[in-house]
């Protein structure tokens, strides 16, 4: 069969996606904070946007600025003569009022003078009126009246007085540096710092550490005995073991089968094996017991107080009052400028291209930024109202949780809220990313509320949310002597109506940070 070229037709149909939708979905997935962002980076790369003014001028504020032409726009509307324009066309007209203003006032304030019919004083007569020997005694010079150029209060900005808590290498080469280690010691000395992990520990042997620094090993374990017993003490420890050991010497006064445990039964600790520990110390075991507790106010990481990351801040996308009864839904706008387009560009459209007042470039141009302006503005009321719906559906589903806290928690999915506002699961699913709620009950994920279902013994199912709950509680109260078992968990939740596997509470219960039954028990 022979090779060649064939020309056909073929018609499918396929998904596009246009810049503009891709912004739309883009801005679906922003919290506040980054959408904010965006429309500050907006508004600076784009001409045709403007920023509308949220807070209206008072009518003090206003009567302060333009006094003369207010006083006639208060007499024309006192007549029936003013008319409420919107807020651009009085804007135009107050700036135009402001300038005549500005232009005329020096003329009527000469007149004024001159009639006598001015009841209150100018600027310049109280200007005038000021005792500047009197202020100047009440207001000496002090030398710090200097300012730096654009700061009006003379204080150092932000930038300049920002700070943040000492790390743990900084904490101890602080220390290094008002101890007793010579040059030659403080340089062994930033080796060790340099190697340890996180926990405070030291990850590198006495070997590789004097490899490191070209000196012999035994200086490296004089400088690391040094270096251990600086603030916290128990750091550069090589392991847990020797940071419990370190603590315990610098201490003292521990009781007398501490020191035994944690040198010859650090693994049977680990397990809490006390019954274990008693017989091979021969002692028994109420005071091992009391020894176990001493050891357990020991700092296994070193380096706790100088790690973790940054508390994280958040800010509520969406915030739930309960008034009268009902739910209501307020969108989080703060710092989110309201968007308009520019009357200048919008004069450049609006002008015949065959005058020539503007170039076709000019116009093009004009209109390719108008019309990404006008589409933004239309992506973010978009956003905006597919938030509320979402909230709105969540809060339908979810009513007995906002009454009630977790354990009223139902099972919900994103098929669910989709069907609910006809919507894809896709637009859900974005909605819901990085996106929080202030609801009578606290501060939640969105997806905190899309729950799996676990099978009641008679009745409906339940969130798994709410079995995270039942855990938690059944653990908090039970007899520290006697820890409940997974199993006995299991039939804990069985008499409340809960059917759930072993396997799924041991999950639960690793994925709530708690220990198993052996670790959680207290002997004595």
């Amino acid at each position: 069969m022979a090779i060649e070229l064939k020309q056909q037709l073929k018609m499918q149909q396929t998904l596009v996606m246009t810049p503009q939708l891709q912004q739309a979905i883009k801005l679906l997935q922003l919290n506040q904070l980054e959408l904010v962002s965006l429309v500050q980076e907006e508004l600076q790369e784009n001409p045709c946007l403007d920023e509308e003014d949220r807070e209206e001028a008072t009518d003090a504020e206003i009567r302060d600025e333009t006094p003369e032409s207010l006083g006639e726009q208060d007499r024309a509307a006192d007549s029936g003569e003013a008319s409420a324009g919107d807020g651009e066309e009085e804007g135009r007209e107050l700036g135009a009022l402001e300038m005549a203003s500005d232009l005329s006032g020096e003329e009527s304030s000469d007149a004024a003078a001159e009639s006598g019919e001015s009841d209150s004083p100018t600027d310049a007569d109280k200007i005038a009126d000021v005792q500047w020997d009197d202020y100047m005694d009440s207001h000496p010079l002090t030398g710090l009246e200097g300012r730096a150029p654009g700061d009006d209060d003379g204080r150092p900005s932000i930038e300049a007085t920002l700070s943040r808590a000492p790390n743990l290498a900084e904490h101890l080469s602080w220390q290094i540096q008002l101890s007793d280690f010579d040059a030659f010691e403080v340089a062994i000395a930033e080796w060790i710092i340099g190697n340890l992990d996180e926990k405070g520990y030291l990850i590198a042997t006495v070997e590789e550490v004097a490899g490191q620094a070209n000196v012999e090993a035994e200086r490296v374990t004089a400088v690391l005995a040094k270096v251990q017993n600086l603030d916290p003490v128990g750091v550069a420890a090589r392991d847990l073991r020797e940071c419990l050991l370190i603590q315990i010497h610098a201490n003292g006064n521990m009781g007398p089968w501490v020191l035994s445990i944690v040198e010859d039964h650090i693994d049977l600790l680990q397990k809490r094996d006390l019954k274990k520990i008693a017989r091979s110390l021969e002692a028994p075991i109420e005071e091992v017991s009391v020894a176990v507790r001493e050891i357990a106010g020991l700092e296994p990481r070193p380096a706790r107080a100088f790690g973790g990351d940054e508390p994280v801040y958040i800010i509520p996308d969406i915030y739930v009052y309960k008034v009268a009864g009902e739910f209501h839904i307020q969108l989080n706008e703060e710092g989110l400028p309201r968007l308009k387009i520019n009357n200048v560009y919008k004069n450049v459209l609006a002008t015949d291209s065959s005058s020539g007042s503007e170039s076709r470039e000019t116009k093009n141009y004009v209109q390719d930024k108008v019309r990404a302006a006008l589409w933004l503005i239309k992506s973010i009321h978009q956003r905006q109202r597919t938030i509320y719906k979402v909230t709105e559906s969540i809060i339908g589903y979810q009513r007995d949780f906002f009454e009630s806290g977790v354990s009223s928690l139902k099972p919900l999915n994103l098929r669910d809220v989709a069907e609910d506002i006809e919507m894809h699961e896709s637009t859900v699913s974005r909605v819901t990313t990085n996106k929080y709620m202030h609801t009578p009950q606290g501060i939640f994920e969105l997806k905190y509320f899309f729950n799996s279902s676990i099978s009641r013994v008679e009745g409906d199912a339940v969130a798994s949310e709410s079995v995270k709950e039942e855990i938690r509680k059944l653990v908090a109260s039970e007899n520290p002597s006697k820890p409940l078992s997974d199993q006995k968990i299991v039939e804990e939740l069985k008499s409340i109506n809960i059917d759930i596997a072993r396997r799924t509470v041991t999950k639960y219960r690793e994925s709530l940070n708690i220990l198993s039954s052996t670790k959680r028990r207290e002997v004595g």
